[in-house]
C-alpha cells in the first residue's frame, strides 16, 4: 500500500515523535538517523532533508516533547477551581508516580545537555517555564489566603528539585523507592511548602 502523502508540518511531527520513541528505547548516544527512518519505513535521506543532522533532530525532538508537557501543564493549572486543587493535580501529574512525560527521555536529555548547547537550551527553557507556572499558582493561592508561603519562587524550585530527584531514583534504580512512599514524600513536601496540614491535601481532592 502506498504511503499517504503528508504535508511538511505533518511529516516533521511524525519524524519528531518517532525520534522521541527511539530515544526513549535506545538512548540519545545510541540512536541513529537510520533507526528513526526504519521505524517509519522511510529513507535516511528523508529524515536528513527535514533535520540536517542527528543533533538537530534530537534537539527538536526534545523541544517537541517539552511543548507537549507544557501544554498539558497549562491545561491543568488553568482549570476553574482552587489554587490548591490545581497545584496538587499538576504536581501529581508531574511526579514520577504520575502520567507525565517519560522520565527516561528527560534523564537522557539532562545528561546530553551537559555537552550539547542546543539541547541545554531546550531543557533549561522547560525548567524555567515549569517553575514559573508553579510559582504563579502558589502566589495566587497566597493572595487568596489559601496558602502560607513567604517565598513562592523558592517553594517551586524546591518542589521541582524533589520531583526530579525522585524521578532519577525511580528510573535509574528500579525498586529503590516505592510509588506509595514517593507519593507520601511529595504530599509531605507540598503541604510543608504551602504552610498547610497534610489533611488539607486530601480534602482538596474531595
Amino acid at each position: 500500500m502506498a504511503r499517504v502523502r503528508l504535508s511538511v508540518a505533518q511529516r516533521r511531527e511524525e519524524l519528531l515523535r518517532a525520534a522521541i520513541e527511539q530515544i526513549e528505547a535506545r538512548g540519545v548516544a545510541a540512536v541513529r538517523i537510520a533507526d528513526v527512518a526504519a521505524a517509519l519505513g522511510v529513507s535516511n535521506a528523508l529524515v536528513l532533508y527535514h533535520f540536517s543532522t542527528k543533533e538537530k533532530l534530537v534537539a527538536e525532538a526534545f523541544a517537541h516533547a517539552a511543548e507537549d508537557d507544557l501544554a498539558h501543564l497549562r491545561k491543568l493549572l488553568g482549570r476553574r477551581t482552587s489554587a490548591l486543587r490545581r497545584l496538587r493535580t499538576a504536581v501529581r501529574w508531574y511526579a514520577p508516580t504520575g502520567q507525565a512525560k517519560g522520565w527516561r527521555l528527560w534523564i537522557e536529555g539532562w545528561a546530553v545537555a551537559l555537552r550539547e548547547p542546543a539541547l541545554r537550551e531546550v531543557t533549561q527553557d522547560l525548567d524555567r517555564q515549569w517553575k514559573a507556572a508553579i510559582t504563579e499558582v502558589i502566589a495566587e493561592g497566597m493572595a487568596g489566603g489559601e496558602f502560607r508561603c513567604p517565598d513562592p519562587t523558592g517553594a517551586a524550585l524546591r518542589l521541582t528539585a524533589l520531583l526530579d530527584g525522585l524521578a532519577v531514583q525511580m528510573t535509574a534504580y528500579s525498586g529503590a523507592v516505592s510509588r506509595a512512599r514517593t507519593q507520601e514524600w511529595v504530599d509531605d513536601a507540598l503541604a510543608r511548602e504551602l504552610g498547610l496540614e497534610r489533611a488539607a491535601l486530601t480534602a482538596a481532592t474531595r
